[in-house]
């Protein structure tokens, strides 16, 4: 019998097993680059379930068409050592296992669960969370921050998850207090000072919010490549928000694309930004393409529809016609085999209208578009996504109905917007030129 670094009982005392799961927690909870020490430790320990689980988990992590057959092998290491397991290391396995196996909510259900035995635990809290976020349940995210507070107060990572899942509840003032706190705790805390950045994009307050940004940029150097690039991501979004969509361009090409142009994440945040700039009038040049190459490969991956609608998006402003026609029949099909399953209605209600609006989009269909785009977005937070991200549907839809004539039909949503944000200019120009 062993401890963790959080003080939480492990059915082992081998060094190389508790290294391991202490590097892990520390890199997953930090948005580091060495949580691939699990692997090692799997190797070192193939009979220990919690190692053999987290290492599961950081495959299912990677949103990769093969993570599931990756992460099988250490889930039935996990099962046959289940009998010489800890309940703790038990519900980690649950976890895992029910993320492998596509059901969700079953998954959030055994971080919960752990959680609520065992506060300290704050990578299940992460974990918990991520999910939670991924299906749009923002008050369980903060339902699980509370439930962990007790064993997690100590860390600024856990003021910067709840920051985090504050924000996605609205609960602005008390999310920017939060995440400072964390930040207080430690200078180096990416994922509060990502809280802060929602914080401030959501208020319009975009010089405050490009300079809090890059003044802590210079921490983000040892995090992962969706940390590194989505934090710049950000800063370019204020960029913008500031009118200086050649400075965003600029972002894109020195943080936020070219880090890891493999990786799901970073292919979000360089569509995201790409089809902004565009909404703002800036030509990208052949930057849709280069990020096109990489979004071939996933038309039939299906791993959240959050991340395939921006991959439709990329190809569709690469002119792969072929390709984002392919991946929308895709979404169909696994919409009508997902008929009845957590996450169905999502897919089908949601992600397919959306879909069918993106391509009407690249058409130039815009009565078609903005009918199509219409209809998902009452439901987008289903997706998954922050409210900044899925912002960028709100904002196709606006363009669609500009280009069909719907100037009644926007007119309020852009009222709204000014309102929110007043000091951005660009909110006043969108709402004059439908005057």
């Amino acid at each position: 019998m062993g401890t963790d670094r959080r003080g939480l009982a492990l059915s082992t005392d081998d060094p190389a097993a508790i290294a391991g799961i202490d590097t892990f927690v520390e890199s997953f909870i930090s948005y580091g680059v060495t949580a691939g020490a699990i692997f090692d430790a799997a190797k070192a320990t193939p009979d220990q379930v919690l190692v053999n689980a987290k290492a599961a988990a950081l495959h299912l992590f990677m949103q990769t068409g093969d993570a599931v057959a990756n992460a099988a092998p250490f889930l039935a290491r996990a099962e046959a050592n289940l009998a010489q397991a800890l309940p703790r290391e038990k519900l980690w396995y649950e976890l895992v296992r029910q993320w492998w196996a596509d059901d969700i909510p079953a998954a959030i259900a055994a971080a919960e669960e752990i959680v609520r035995l065992f506060p300290a635990d704050i990578a299940a809290m992460k974990l918990g969370q991520v999910h939670q976020f991924h299906l749009g349940d923002h008050p369980a995210m903060l339902r699980l921050a509370e439930a962990a507070r007790a064993g997690c107060e100590d860390s600024p990572y856990f003021h910067g998850m709840l920051a985090f899942a504050l924000e996605e509840n609205n609960r602005l003032a008390e999310a920017e207090a939060a995440a400072r706190h964390a930040i207080a705790m430690q200078r180096a805390e990416p994922w509060a000072h990502h809280a802060v950045a929602h914080v401030m994009e959501a208020q319009g307050r975009v010089r405050e919010g490009a300079s809090f940004m890059a003044e802590h940029s210079d921490t983000w150097a040892g995090c992962n490549s969706f940390m590194l690039t989505h934090n710049w991501w950000h800063l370019a979004l204020f960029a913008m928000d500031s009118d200086d969509p050649e400075r965003a361009l600029r972002l894109f090409d020195e943080h936020v694309w070219g880090v890891w142009k493999e990786y799901s994440q970073d292919q979000v945040n360089a569509v995201s930004l790409l089809a902004r700039l565009e909404f703002v009038g800036l030509d990208v040049g052949d930057r849709w393409q280069d990020v096109a190459q990489y979004l071939a490969g996933r038309l039939h991956e299906h791993v959240e529809p959050f991340l395939d609608l921006h991959y439709l998006l990329g190809l569709v402003r690469a002119g792969r016609e072929a390709s984002a026609t392919e991946l929308l029949g895709s979404m169909a099909e696994h919409a009508r085999a997902r008929t009845g399953k957590p996450g169905g209605g999502a897919w089908r209600e949601v992600a397919l209208p959306l879909g069918r609006g993106i391509l009407a989009y690249g058409d130039e269909n815009w009565p078609e578009a903005f009918r199509q785009l219409g209809q998902g977005l009452p439901r987008c937070q289903e997706i998954g996504g922050s409210h900044a991200q899925r912002d960028l549907f709100h904002w196709l839809w606006l363009e669609a109905g500009y280009r069909a004539g719907a100037f009644d039909t926007i007119r309020p949503d852009l009222q709204a917007r000014l309102a929110a944000r007043p000091d951005v200019a660009r909110h006043r120009r969108e709402l004059a030129r439908i005057a």
